[in-house]
C-alpha cells in the first residue's frame, strides 16, 4: 500500500526529530517522556516515594521516567487498551479506564491507598474532522478528570494533556473548583503546530 504525502512527510520529520534521537540515544521508549521531563524540572511534581498514576501509558516513556524518579519506595501504575511491555517498577492493566472492571483493578492495586499524582498523555484517535477531534479530546479530558476525583488524595495533582478549542474553558473552569492552582505548560518537544498543551492542577481538594 503506498504512503500518502502526509505520511511520508510524518516519517521523515519523525526519525530527523531531536527528541525522537534522544530517546533512542537514552533508551526511553518514545519522545514524549521529554514533555514529561520538562515539566519536572519546571514544577517538580513528581518526587520520592509517590503513587503515580498513569494513563494512555503506552508505549511506556512517562512511566519509564516516573519510576526512576519515584523509587524504589514508590508506586507507578500504569493503564492502557493497548498492550505495554513490562517495565521495572511499573505495574501495568490493559483495559479501558472507563469500565469499572478495570477501575476495580486498579483500587485492588492501590491497596488502600490514593495516588498522589494522575498524569495523562492522552489522545482520541482523530477522524481528520477538526470539530470531531476537538470534542472527542475534551471528552476524553473529562473522563481523566472524573477518574483522578475517585484515585487523588487530598492536596494531590494532576497532569492532563489538552487541546486547545471548543470546551478548553470550561475544563478549565472545572479545574478550578476542584484544584487550587491550575496552569499551563507547553514543552519544547511538544511540536509546535500541534495544538495540544498541559494542564497541571496542584492541591486537590476532597
Amino acid at each position: 500500500m503506498a504512503r500518502t504525502k502526509t505520511s511520508s512527510r510524518w516519517l521523515r520529520e519523525h526519525f530527523a526529530d531531536e527528541f525522537v534521537k534522544r530517546a533512542q540515544q537514552e533508551g526511553y521508549r518514545s519522545r514524549a517522556v521529554y514533555k514529561l521531563k520538562e515539566i519536572q524540572e519546571k514544577d517538580r511534581l513528581i518526587k520520592s516515594g509517590m503513587t503515580i498514576i498513569d494513563l494512555g501509558a503506552a508505549p511506556g516513556g512517562w512511566s519509564q521516567f516516573a519510576a526512576q524518579v519515584v523509587g524504589e519506595r514508590g508506586k507507578v501504575i500504569a493503564l492502557d487498551i493497548l498492550p505495554l511491555v513490562p517495565l521495572a517498577g511499573v505495574g501495568f492493566i490493559q483495559g479501558d479506564f472507563r469500565e469499572q472492571a478495570v477501575l476495580d483493578q486498579l483500587l485492588a492495586m492501590l491497596a488502600g491507598v490514593k495516588a498522589d499524582l494522575v498524569i495523562s498523555d492522552m489522545a482520541p484517535n482523530t477522524s481528520g474532522v477538526k470539530v470531531v477531534d476537538q470534542a472527542r479530546g475534551m471528552y476524553l479530558a473529562e473522563l481523566v478528570l472524573d477518574f483522578a476525583k475517585q484515585c487523588l488524595k487530598s492536596g494531590g495533582d494532576l497532569l492532563i494533556k489538552v487541546f486547545q478549542g471548543e470546551g478548553f474553558d470550561a475544563l478549565l473552569k472545572e479545574l478550578r473548583i476542584s484544584f487550587a492552582v491550575v496552569a499551563s505548560r507547553k514543552p519544547k518537544s511538544s511540536r509546535s503546530r500541534s495544538p495540544e498543551l498541559y494542564l497541571l492542577a496542584r492541591n486537590y481538594r476532597l
